[in-house]
């Protein structure tokens, strides 16, 4: 290296890396007092890197067939880290930077410790919070939700219940009993045990506790909550006054309650819960077991729909076969042969009930004797003239039977969906009755042309 090198006094930065330079390291870099940085690896130099003010005192000693050499500025860090003069230190490069990976993997591994612990101690409170009352009553009990803790809540329905004393039963079921429970908030609560003795009821339980935490609508009773223990499980639901729709037609003073006006409303009640299981849930529900007895009403006869126990989520790519499921004489014909489960199983029951509603029973005696020819006012609950009753709502009550018998048809695609049902329901429009057809000489056949 050239000692005219020394005279380039205002050189901030110098790099002769990388050009196999030979011979000692020049004395005259001491002189040049604006270098900065120097660089010299990568050449076969030998001698002490020059001491200066600018230099940090490094004597290394540096041999011809050592490659790596960095001058550094006082107090800065090095500017490479090939500072090896040996192959010793070459390995030491190596342990160095094993090292600092193994720091960091060892950083890593204490993080992601952390992290397991926190979630087990989450997890932990949560299950001692959730088995702060199993452990007293030897088995899981969850809140009640929106009435108050779920430890206490339990107490107090078996107090006031006098632990399901028959004087509170207000209903029976194959599966469950039904009892009445009033609460010192002086919230009413519809208390539905099930009977633990059969697997199915089990499976039953847990299905609608699956559907009703995840849909909510004024028309679909109110599910607050459910306990489960190794005596007994039960469900909470809003309590309605009235009982189920079926109890009340079957009885000759609450069909009497109920008027023309009030049963084309239960209906439209109906409708409006099936519209929204089968084209506002995602993925669709099927009730599959709409019957006049799992329609429940309130003080205001504003019906709800309830028991959710064999219902099906519709998922997509799904066959949706099922083994035969749902009650007698509300089962659609298809159920029979085909054992598929669609929203048209629903369509066919809602009109079964729909014709219950309007007939005062069980339509079975008409439909195995219907004919177009058969009067629609044959159709009627006998217990309660239409004849007085003014246009609009004997036009409401005509439009239900029209709707009724569409939803019973034979073939499923036949079938309107529940949203047409309850958008024709919600908007009735006037039928186009002449005076030639009077409601009495009405028939079913003029009524089903009816466009």
């Amino acid at each position: 290296m050239p000692q005219e090198l020394r005279k380039l006094m205002k050189l901030r930065e110098l790099n002769l890396s990388h050009n196999k330079l030979v011979g000692p390291i020049p004395s005259s870099f001491q002189s040049m007092a604006g270098l900065m940085s120097l660089d010299l690896s990568y050449n076969y130099l030998e001698g002490l890197i020059p001491e200066s003010h600018f230099f940090q005192a490094a004597p290394l000693q540096w041999f011809t067939h050592n490659k790596g050499l960095c001058g550094q500025v006082h107090g800065l860090p090095p500017c490479y880290q090939s500072w090896s003069a040996s192959k010793g230190d070459e390995e030491k490069q190596h342990k160095i930077i094993i090292l600092i990976v193994s720091l960091i993997c060892g950083i890593l591994l204490i993080l992601f410790l952390i992290i397991g612990i926190c979630a087990l101690l989450y997890c932990k409170k949560k299950r001692s919070t959730a088995n702060d009352t199993s452990e007293e009553f030897d088995g899981h009990f969850f809140s009640i939700w929106r009435v108050s803790h779920g430890k206490e809540t339990y107490k107090e329905i078996i107090r006031v219940t006098e632990n399901f004393d028959e004087k509170y039963q207000i209903g029976t079921g194959a599966c469950s009993i039904v009892y009445k429970a009033t609460l010192s908030s002086r919230l009413t609560l519809a208390i539905k045990k099930i009977k633990i003795e059969v697997q199915m009821n089990e499976e039953a339980f847990r299905n609608e506790i699956q559907v009703l935490t995840e849909i909510r609508h004024r028309n679909i009773v109110r599910f607050y909550g459910f306990c489960s223990t190794n005596e007994f499980n039960f469900l909470a639901y809003e309590y309605m006054e009235r009982g189920s729709l079926g109890t009340n037609l079957r009885s000759e003073q609450g069909a009497m309650e109920l008027d023309w006006i009030k049963r084309v409303r239960i209906v439209r009640d109906i409708a409006q819960a099936l519209s929204y299981l089968h084209h506002d849930c995602n993925p669709s529900i099927v009730h599959r077991d709409i019957t006049s007895n799992n329609i429940l009403l309130n003080e205001e006869y504003k019906a709800c729909v309830a028991d959710f126990g064999i219902s099906r989520l519709l998922k997509p790519n799904s066959s949706h076969w099922s083994l035969l499921a749902g009650t007698y004489g509300y089962m659609a014909p298809e159920l029979a042969y085909v054992m598929r489960v669609t929203e048209k199983c629903d369509v066919y029951s809602f009109g079964i009930v729909a014709l219950e509603v309007i007939h005062g029973t069980h339509p079975g005696d008409l439909l195995s004797n219907i004919s177009l020819s058969m009067l629609v006012k044959d159709m009627l609950d006998s217990r309660l003239p239409l004849h007085n009753t003014d246009q609009v709502t004997t036009n409401q009550v005509l439009l239900v039977i029209l709707i009724a018998m569409q939803c019973i048809n034979t073939i499923p695609q036949a079938r309107p969906t529940m949203l047409e049902v309850s958008q024709r329901l919600s908007s009735p429009k006037a039928l186009p009755t002449s005076n030639n057809h009077s409601y009495q000489a009405l028939t079913l056949n003029h009524l089903v042309n009816i466009v």
